[in-house]
């Protein structure tokens, strides 16, 4: 990468803001061009969830820490939502480039590997946000959803959507073509999210399935938003926040080595 001068230090400074909101304005402009399939779909997607559970189980199901059936459904339909179209974005974006043959100029710009993973980032969950908002707002207003704890529920979106747009990033990464992505997303997203408390209580699950549960950080983020918009949840959201944390520092960190090392981009 071009990212230095010929006397070895860098031309643009530390952080080159200029290079990291073009990039940044790339991803985000790459999926507002086709809203009706990253904005428009995932609320037909959520909204078709809700009216099937509501149709056919809510009305008998009684409440659900303490709220109706389908006001504790929305939270977890709400945050896999975001963490679904937070990973597709990163993810799409890079191994379409590398299918393409034009990841190269990505690479070549003055970016450093820091910047690089804070761009793709930034449209993952500028994606996110903008779902989590656009399904928030209608069901607050079609379901009359409490929101107990907004800071809360904010926090575990972003928090969710940065750290699937940098798990969409190792995906996008390490595949070379598109049935490899698919096979990441069908065995491993799919089941993390559908598996993480979204549609029950886990405490309904034998005791060492919820041990097996807390292993996974998707439960944390959907169990976070959860409080944050019911005032409920199965575990401490200040649990929930460390896990978080910990768990996007890693996954940063293992995409900047890569893009560091320029491991699978490289040819």
């Amino acid at each position: 990468m071009a990212n230095t001068t010929d006397m070895g230090v860098r031309r643009f400074g530390k952080m080159n803001w200029l290079g990291l909101y073009t990039l940044a304005r790339r991803e985000t402009r790459r999926y507002l061009a086709v809203w009706t399939q990253t904005l428009a779909a995932p609320l037909m997607t959520a909204g078709l969830f809700l009216a099937i559970f509501s149709l056919a189980i809510g009305p008998g199901r009684g409440e659900v820490m303490g709220v109706p059936f389908v006001q504790f459904l929305a939270p977890g339909i709400l945050m896999m939502t975001v963490i679904q179209n937070a990973f597709a974005n990163t993810s799409s974006s890079v191994v379409i480039s590398k299918v393409q043959g034009n990841i190269v100029d990505t690479l070549m710009p003055p970016l450093s590997p820091l910047e690089l993973v804070l761009g793709y980032v930034a449209g993952g969950v500028g994606r996110g946000v903008l779902v989590a908002l656009a399904i928030g707002t209608i069901m607050v207003l079609t379901l009359g959803m409490p929101v107990t704890h907004p800071l809360w529920a904010m926090i575990f979106i972003l928090l969710g959507a940065a750290f699937m747009s940098g798990l969409g990033l190792v995906a996008g990464i390490y595949a070379n073509k598109f049935d490899q992505m698919a096979a990441i997303t069908n065995f491993i997203v799919t089941p993390l999210s559908f598996l993480s408390g979204t549609f029950y209580s886990i405490e309904r699950l034998p005791a060492w399935l919820q041990t097996v549960t807390h292993f996974n950080p998707v439960f944390y983020l959907i169990d976070g938003v959860r409080y944050g918009m019911i005032g409920q949840s199965d575990s401490s959201p200040w649990l929930g926040l460390v896990v978080c944390s910990g768990m996007l520092l890693a996954i940063l960190t293992l995409c900047w080595s890569w893009f560091r090392s320029g491991y699978r981009l490289k040819a």
